[in-house]
C-alpha cells in the first residue's frame, strides 16, 4: 500500500512502540503449539515480506531504515537485515541477537543466516559466535561486527536517525501523479470454489487438484498515463494479478491437502499483449505502471514458490499470451493440444526479462539455460505459435492430439496425485531454480529447506525439544547423533 497509495514516501522507518524493545519476532509459543505446515507457510510468507522490502528499495526507490530503540531478537533482527540501513540504540543493554539455535533449537526462519553473511556479508566465523550467543551483540561491537550499521546515543538517536533519513530523502525523486487506492477484492466464495472477476479457483478435494483459471482483459488499457490512474485499481493488469496473489495464498493456507494445480487461461491474447505493450511503455516514466509491473513479478515468484505441483494445460480457446504465458513456462510441466485450427500461444516483450525469477533469471532463461541461443530465436517468433511450432521451440512439455487428449491429461493429473507430497516438492523446488544462486533462492532453496525439516526433529517439537519446552522450567533434552 505504501507503493501504490503513498506515493509521496521517500524513506520507511520501522521502529517499535514499546519502550526499549524494537521487536523480537515471532510468538514462540504459537510457533511452538502450531502444525508443521503452518509453521512452513508462515516462515516462507514472512520470507516473501522481507523480500518485497528489499525490492521496495531496490527498485521503487524507497529506502528502509531499522530504528532499533531496544532489543531486536530473531524474526525482529531479520526484519531489521531487510532493512537499508540499521542504527542501534547505545544504552548498555539494547542488543541484536538471533537465538534460534541456543534456545529454542531450531534456526531463524526468515532468512536470517543468508542475510547475515550474503547481504550484509559478517565474516564466516563472527557470524557463526553471533549465531550461538542468545543474549546477543550491542554498541560499539555490532558496528564493528557489521551487524548494525551505525549507533547512537539515546540523548542524540532521533537525531541520526532524522540526518540519516534527510539523506535519503534528499537523494530520492519525487514520484509525480495522485495515489492510487487499492480497493478491496470481492470474491464469490462458494464450498469448492472461489470466485473473483478474472481468476476463478476449483477446489477438486477428492482428486486432490485445483483448478485455477485466470482470464484476460475485457477491453483494452488505456495508453496514457492518466487515463490509467483513474482505472486505478482496476486495470486489469493489476487487478488479475492481486486475485491471482490472493488464491495462491488461499491455497497454501487453507488447501492443504491439494497437492496440484491445473492451471489454465482464456481471453483475447490480443488484449493481453496490447496491456503488455502499454504498461511496459508507461513504466518507463509513470511510476504507477512501474508498480503494476514490479507487482506482476511479485505473484509469479510466489507461484514459483508454492509447493504445489502445477500443470498447465493449453486447450482451445486458452489465451497464454505475453504475461500470462508466464503462468505456462513457470509450470513444472504443460501439454498443449495438437489439432486443426487449435491453440496458440504469444510472446510479449515481458517475457524476456522484466519479469524474472528468484535466481535472477527470465523463465524462458532458466527453461533454456543449455541453449540461451534459443532465447534470442525465440525473441524473433512475433506471430501465434501453433502447437507444433510450440513443440519444436521446446515451450511445451506434450502435445497429444484430440483423440489422446483425455486420456492423456487425465492419467498425468492422477498420477501425479498420488505421489508423495514431501518427494514432489523437494524435487520441484530442486528442478525450478537453474543457474546462479542468489540471496533469494539460498533462503527457500538452502535455508529453508534446512528449517523445515528441523521442525520436524524431535530436538525442536518432540516432548523434550527446543521449541516445545521454551518458557517452561524444563530444559530441552537433545539426542546428539549427528549424521
Amino acid at each position: 500500500r505504501i507503493r501504490f497509495e503513498h506515493p509521496e514516501t521517500k524513506c520507511v522507518v520501522i521502529a517499535g512502540t514499546k519502550d526499549r524493545v524494537f521487536c523480537s519476532g515471532a510468538n514462540i509459543y504459537m510457533l511452538g503449539s502450531s502444525t508443521h505446515a503452518f509453521k512452513v507457510n508462515f516462515c516462507k510468507f514472512t520470507n516473501e515480506t522481507r523480500l518485497y522490502l528489499e525490492d521496495m528499495t531496490d527498485n521503487s526507490g524507497i529506502h528502509t531504515v531499522a530504528a532499533l530503540g531496544g532489543a531486536c531478537a530473531g524474526g525482529g533482527y531479520e526484519l531489521a537485515m531487510a532493512c537499508e540501513r540499521i542504527l542501534l540504540l547505545d544504552d548498555g543493554s539494547s542488543a541484536v541477537s538471533l537465538p534460534e539455535v541456543p534456545l529454542l533449537g531450531v534456526l531463524p526462519g526468515t532468512g536470517g543466516l543468508t542475510r547475515l553473511v550474503d547481504k550484509r556479508k559478517v565474516r564466516r566465523d563472527l557470524a557463526d559466535a553471533f549465531s550461538t550467543v542468545a543474549e546477543g551483540v550491542r554498541g560499539k561491537r555490532a558496528v564493528e561486527w557489521g551487524l548494525v550499521d551505525a549507533v547512537a546515543k539515546k540523548s542524540n538517536f532521533d537525531e541520526a536517525l532524522a540526518k540519516l533519513t534527510t539523506q535519503f530523502c534528499a537523494e530520492t525523486a519525487e514520484r509525480s501523479g495522485p495515489a492510487v487506492t487499492l480497493k478491496p477484492l470481492s470474491p464469490t466464495r462458494e464450498e469448492n470454489a472461489t470466485r473473483y472477476e478474472y481468476v476463478s479457483l476449483e477446489i477438486d478435494e477428492e482428486k486432490r487438484v485445483a483448478n485455477l483459471k485466470v482470464s484476460g482483459p475485457k477491453a483494452d488499457t488505456p495508453e496514457d498515463a492518466k487515463a490509467l490512474r483513474e482505472l486505478g485499481s482496476d486495470v486489469w493488469a493489476l487487478k488479475a494479478f492481486r486475485e491471482l496473489d490472493d488464491a495462491i495464498l488461499d491455497l497454501r493456507f487453507n488447501e492443504r491437502q491439494i497437492g496440484l494445480i491445473v492451471l489454465t487461461t482464456e481471453g483475447d491474447a490480443e488484449r493481453v499483449l496490447q496491456s503488455d505493450r502499454t504498461i511496459q511503455k508507461l513504466a518507463e516514466s509513470d511510476w504507477f505502471a512501474k508498480e503494476i509491473l514490479l507487482h506482476m513479478k511479485r505473484v509469479l515468484k510466489r507461484l514459483d514458490l508454492s509447493a504445489r505441483t502445477v500443470f498447465a494445460i493449453a486447450d482451445q480457446g486458452t489465451c497464454f499470451a505475453g504475461s500470462l504465458f508466464e503462468l505456462l513456462i513457470a509450470a513444472d510441466r504443460s501439454f498443449m493440444l495438437d489439432v486443426e485450427d487449435g491453440p496458440t500461444l504469444r510472446l510479449s516483450a515481458l517475457n524476456f526479462g522484466p519479469l524474472p525469477m528468484g535466481n535472477g533469471l527470465s523463465r524462458l532463461e532458466s527453461r533454456f539455460f543449455g541453449t540461451p541461443g534459443r532465447v534470442a530465436e525465440l525473441k524473433e517468433e512475433s506471430d501465434a505459435i501453433d502447437t507444433e511450432r510450440a513443440a519444436e521451440l521446446g515451450l511445451v512439455t506434450f502435445t497429444p492430439d484430440d483423440i489422446d487428449w483425455e486420456d492423456e491429461v487425465r492419467i498425468a493429473i492422477e498420477e501425479r496425485a498420488a505421489f508423495s507430497p514431501d518427494a514432489l516438492t523437494g524435487m520441484e523446488a530442486s528442478l525450478r531454480f537453474v543457474g546462479p544462486e542468489t540471496l533469494e533462492t539460498k533462503i527457500f532453496g538452502r535455508l529453508s529447506a534446512w528449517q523445515n525439516w528441523i521442525f520436524q526433529r524431535p530436538n525442536a517439537v518432540g516432548d523434550r525439544g527446543g521449541l516445545t519446552t521454551y518458557g517452561t522450567p524444563e530444559r530441552p533434552k537433545f539426542n546428539y547423533e549427528r549424521t
